[in-house]
């Protein structure tokens, strides 16, 4: 009897895990202000598939993924895709800013000075880190450092036809 008691609640317990680990964590209360100056919260993203990359004007990996930043983000702003390039605490702002200016970052680009945008995202520390967001505000891929554009984008369109298909 006791062995049946504890090979169920093991059983329970497992599921449970099984489960949770298919729910996808969803951002709320986001909160941002573009060196532009554009209010970005929560609400304005849903509908929309967003890519948040942190990086940093110090990060090779960072400077090397810019142009493929730029490039996916020109080709599909009209579908709905937005992208926010997030600036770790420790950028100086004004290098943050120079280098938006002297790349042309099409994009929105906001600091994070006080590393809030950072702990909703589980603290991120590593750059570049970025999070693909689906068109509910869910997390539907998490990569840590360079992107693998080839991958990315496959997953993007699909992001971006499920957005499209359940509007």
């Amino acid at each position: 009897m006791n062995k049946k008691i504890i090979f169920s609640a093991l059983l329970i317990f497992l599921t449970s895990l099984y489960l949770i680990s298919f729910q996808k964590e969803t951002i709320n209360n986001l909160n941002m202000t573009s060196i532009q100056g554009e209010k970005i919260t929560s609400n304005d993203l849903l509908g929309k598939v967003v890519l948040i990359n942190f990086w940093a004007t110090d990060c090779p990996s960072c400077i090397a993924e810019m142009p493929d930043l730029i490039e996916t983000y020109n080709k599909y702003k009209k579908q709905n895709f937005e992208l926010i390039a997030v600036s770790m605490f420790y950028d100086p702002p004004s290098r943050v800013l120079s280098f938006s200016k002297n790349n042309k970052l099409p994009f929105s680009v906001v600091l994070d000075l006080e590393k809030k945008i950072a702990s909703q995202f589980n603290g991120v520390t590593l750059t570049p880190t970025s999070f693909l967001i689906d068109h509910e505000g869910k997390i539907i891929n998490k990569i840590i450092g360079e992107i693998n554009f080839d991958e990315f984008t496959n997953i993007l369109e699909k992001a971006l036809k499920e957005s499209t298909s359940n509007s």
